[in-house]
């Protein structure tokens, strides 16, 4: 499957726009399951896991009140997000970002990433321009991210700059999913009904209650995509990939600056990452990247 970019000036390999898309997913995964970030949040006066959480991924968009990060996460309850009341008083979004630095800094040494410096250099010169050359029109989180001074650290910056095409793709994904009609809790729901997250993880980090849950499997049983207990039919897997092409095809203008060799190349660069926090066993699951799939 072959997309051409708007422009006109080249067409993407999808496979690699998907690739890149999930390999760059797996080298930020990391920053959501290492015990160094709960310790920089203590370090802050923030010991609840919920409230770090999103004062870390909040912090880029400055002290925003809890109703602007539950806008721009999107699948997550009121109630998950609105726990994040009172961080700003802990700690600023500066201090908050400092230390979300500091715990990725102190991760990837402890786990010895195998990403030389000429090999860090090598992605910055592909991942820079991309990042520099995107259209962050509706792509919230990616922009936030994308204003911020990057760290003194080589890898730590470079692991913000995946961060920021993280988001962008998290963002665009968010605009297919509200324009197929599907909300922040049906789409949790048909994330775990087709085993693409782990259900104990959803409901303990989006707390939408039963009765959200039962609500959200009745709509999409009624569209046919799930049955009444909750188990993915054909046709709700198929529309569940249909989402993700449809926001591979969102992600490929990212791309066409690169071209398919060069995407491939920084699919290859970035994974080592991914590959070491795997090895020291920091995920409850397997992640999917490019190369697995």
């Amino acid at each position: 499957m072959h997309l051409t970019s708007t422009n006109g000036r080249t067409s993407m390999d999808m496979n690699a726009v998907r690739e890149i898309s999930l390999t760059i997913n797996a080298a930020h995964l990391f920053v959501y399951f290492i015990p160094e970030a709960p310790e920089e949040a203590a370090r802050l006066g923030v010991t609840e896991v919920g409230p770090a959480y999103f004062a870390f991924r909040s912090a880029p968009m400055g002290p925003v009140p809890w109703q602007v990060a539950l806008a721009a996460f999107y699948n997550f309850s009121p109630r998950s997000v609105q726990a994040m009341t009172g961080v700003w008083d802990a700690a600023t979004p500066q201090q908050w970002q400092a230390a979300r630095f500091a715990a990725v800094e102190r991760a990837l040494q402890r786990v010895d990433v195998k990403l030389p410096a000429d090999q860090i250099a090598e992605a910055r010169s592909l991942i820079d321009p991309v990042v520099a050359r995107a259209d962050y029109a509706g792509k919230t989180m990616a922009a936030a991210n994308a204003s911020l001074p990057l760290p003194s650290d080589p890898l730590v910056a470079l692991w913000q700059r995946i961060t920021v095409l993280r988001e962008w793709r998290g963002d665009a994904h968010f605009t297919v999913l509200a324009a197929h009609g599907i909300g922040p809790c049906d789409c949790n729901v048909l994330q775990t009904a087709t085993g693409h997250f782990p259900e104990a993880i959803a409901r303990a980090t989006r707390l939408w209650n039963d009765e959200e849950v039962a609500a959200a499997t009745t709509r999409l049983a009624a569209r046919g995509w799930i049955t009444a207990n909750g188990t993915a039919t054909n046709a709700g897997i198929t529309a569940r990939e249909q989402i993700e092409t449809e926001t591979d095809e969102h992600c490929a203008a990212l791309w066409t600056l690169l071209g398919d060799a060069n995407v491939r190349r920084l699919t290859s660069l970035v994974l080592p990452i991914h590959d070491a926090f795997t090895a020291a066993g920091t995920y409850p699951f397997h992640v999917d990247t490019g190369a697995m799939r």
